[in-house]
């Protein structure tokens, strides 16, 4: 099981890789790093590029984080069907990670959201729906979209534990441990990555949309 995570991690990672944000605007002669936050992911390329290229964007790093879980998924439930959870849940990290911290940007990506929705899609469906309207009703009530994101991260977590207790995720009990501490570091990376949009919230500076 060991290689078998330390694949799963790679080839999310690789898909991660596909850092939707630079490469459109690359297609369109520009480089996003240098536009608005700098930063490559949905909402800089929304405010700069537009809402087409926000909604492309969205979908290209939201998709990598869906079609990482699934081919671990289907390279692994055979082999390991009481894990293959746990496998899907080091490719969502892998395919975050890859997006947050692109090799061939320097390590310089973006806030892993859009990733972590992909993931979640494929890895815990259940969970989709309430963070999507903690997501809709931070951005169109508040105007925040940190703030979504932020609560789709804790959302996210605290359903994958529920619906990991309960059993609806399909993990055996041995499993959930591991899968909580696995979803929970992807959840605070997206924490991490917002520390300069907290700072600004708690001092009344954060951009709207």
């Amino acid at each position: 099981m060991t290689g078998a995570r330390l694949i799963s991690i790679v080839i999310g990672y690789l898909f991660g890789l596909f850092t939707t944000g630079y490469f459109y605007a690359k297609h369109v002669n520009v480089d996003i790093r240098s536009m608005g936050s700098g930063n490559i992911g949905t909402t800089n390329t929304f405010r700069t590029l537009g809402r087409k290229a926000g909604i492309i964007v969205f979908l290209g790093d939201g998709f990598k984080g869906v079609f990482a879980v699934l081919l671990v998924w289907l390279l692994f439930h055979n082999k390991f069907p009481q894990d293959v959870k746990i496998l899907e849940a080091y490719a969502g990290l892998g395919a975050v990670l890859g997006h947050n911290f692109p090799v061939h940007l320097k390590f310089k990506g973006g806030k892993g959201i859009a990733t972590t929705a992909g993931m979640m899609l494929a890895f815990c469906p259940w969970a989709v729906p309430v963070c999507m309207v903690l997501f809709g009703l931070s951005v169109f009530v508040k105007r925040y979209v940190s703030v979504g994101s932020l609560l789709v991260c804790l959302g996210f977590f605290v359903q994958t534990v529920v619906f990991g207790q309960n059993g609806m995720l399909g993990a055996p009990p041995q499993a959930r441990t591991e899968i909580y501490i696995v979803v929970g570091f992807v959840c605070l990376l997206g924490v991490i990555r917002h520390q300069s949009n907290i700072k600004r919230l708690l001092h009344g500076t954060e951009n709207k949309v």
